[in-house]
C-alpha cells in the first residue's frame, strides 16, 4: 500500500510499505480524509518538538472500519470514525487521573510514532470514536476542534468573560467557537486581516484587533481598562507567547494552547501584580472530541470557510511548499483518498 513519508527536513515521498496488522484489541481503518495541520508543516521544516525522522506524518484523521475483532465498544466493519492520536499509557500519574491527553509517556500518532498518511492503519480499538451523521471532512476536523475544545475547558469560561485569543488559526479560530459558545466575549488578535475577518463570520467574534504595537492599549479600550480575563495563545510564535502576559486582566488566566521550540520569558513584576494563572493545554481527551462531535453533529459549526483547501492523497509531496507560502492563504488543507 501507499504511505507519505517525511524522510527529512523538506523531502516527503510517496512510497509502497507493507500492509497494517491488526493485534487483538486493534482494528484496521482505512483512512479517507487527512487534515494538514501546523505540527505536520513544522515536521517538514524541522520545527517540531519531540520529532524525529524518517516519519509517516497525519494525526487528523477521518476513515471506515476494514477489519475488527469482537470489541465490547459495539464497532463493526463499514463504520466511519474519527481517530484520537494521542497514545496514551494508562498508567502514569496524569492517565491514573483522567489527564490522558498529557501522559508522561505520550506517544502521538504521526509525531512520535508512525501517523495516518497512508491508505491504511491499525488503530487500537479504545482510540476510535464512531462519526455518526457527519461528513468525512467534519470527521477528520473532529481531532484540531478538540484542541480549541479542551483550552476552552480549562479554563472554565463563565457566561460574559471577556477574553482575547490571540492566532486566528485553525487552532485558534477553534479556541474562538468555543469561547462563544461559553457565553464569553471574544476579541480576536492576528496580524492576518482576512483571517480577522473569518474570525468574525465563522468563529462568531466580537472584537477584532490587528496586532500591532497598539493591540494592547485598544484591548484595554475595548474592555474599558479592564483587559481580559482569560487570554489564549494560539500562536506557537515565541514573541507572541512572550507578549501575551500583557492583556491578562488582573485575577485573570493566560492559556497557552500553541507550542513553541524555544524558550518563554515574562518580566516576573507583571506576572505578580496580577496574580495571575498561567496554564499549558495540551491535545484533548475522549471528552472534548464528543463535546465537538455533537456540536458537528447539531450543525453548529460548519467546514465551509475552515477547509479552504484540498488535495488528492497522491499529489500531496508537491503541495506542501504551496501551502507554506504566504500567498497560498491556506487556514485547513485536507488530503482525500
Amino acid at each position: 500500500m501507499k504511505a507519505v513519508v517525511c524522510e527529512e527536513i523538506n523531502r516527503l515521498v510517496l512510497k509502497d510499505i507493507d500492509e497494517p496488522v491488526r493485534n487483538e484489541n486493534e482494528a484496521i481503518v482505512s483512512i479517507r480524509r487527512i487534515g494538514i495541520c501546523g505540527t505536520d508543516l513544522h515536521a517538514y521544516k524541522g520545527n517540531q518538538p519531540f520529532f524525529t525522522y524518517p516519519r509517516i506524518l497525519g494525526h487528523e484523521l477521518a476513515g471506515i472500519i476494514d477489519d475488527i475483532g469482537p470489541n465490547t465498544a459495539g464497532f463493526q466493519a463499514g463504520d466511519q470514525v474519527s481517530i484520537i492520536p494521542y497514545l496514551h499509557c494508562g498508567q502514569c500519574i496524569a492517565c491514573r487521573n483522567g489527564k490522558t491527553n498529557c501522559c508522561a509517556s505520550m506517544q502521538v500518532m504521526g509525531v512520535h510514532v508512525d501517523g495516518g498518511m497512508r491508505e491504511k492503519i491499525s488503530v487500537p480499538v479504545s482510540h476510535l470514536i464512531k462519526a455518526e451523521g457527519l461528513t468525512l471532512d467534519e470527521t477528520a476536523m473532529v481531532e484540531p476542534l478538540s484542541i480549541g475544545a479542551h483550552a476552552v475547558r480549562r479554563a472554565r469560561l463563565q457566561p460574559g468573560e471577556q477574553v482575547v485569543v490571540i492566532g486566528a488559526g485553525p487552532i485558534g479560530l477553534g479556541v474562538m467557537a468555543f469561547a462563544k459558545q461559553a457565553g464569553a466575549r471574544v476579541i480576536a488578535v492576528d496580524r492576518n486581516r482576512d483571517r480577522l475577518e473569518l474570525s468574525r463570520i465563522w468563529a462568531g467574534a466580537d472584537v477584532l484587533i490587528q496586532a500591532s504595537d497598539q493591540a494592547v492599549e485598544q484591548v484595554a479600550e475595548v474592555t474599558e481598562g479592564d483587559y481580559a480575563t482569560a487570554v489564549f495563545d494560539a500562536t506557537g510564535n515565541v514573541e507572541s507567547m512572550n507578549d501575551a502576559i500583557r492583556y491578562v486582566a488582573h485575577g485573570g488566566q493566560l492559556v497557552y494552547v500553541g507550542l513553541v521550540k524555544a524558550d518563554i520569558t515574562f518580566h516576573d513584576p507583571e506576572f505578580h501584580k496580577r496574580e495571575m494563572s498561567i496554564l499549558g493545554s495540551r491535545n484533548a481527551t475522549r471528552t472534548d472530541f464528543e463535546q465537538v462531535m455533537s456540536i458537528l453533529q447539531q450543525k453548529k459549526l460548519s467546514m465551509d470557510g475552515y477547509i479552504t483547501h484540498r488535495e488528492h492523497f497522491t499529489r500531496l509531496p508537491s503541495s506542501m511548499d504551496k501551502w507554506l507560502l504566504p500567498n497560498s492563504h491556506v487556514v485547513k488543507a485536507i488530503v482525500e483518498l
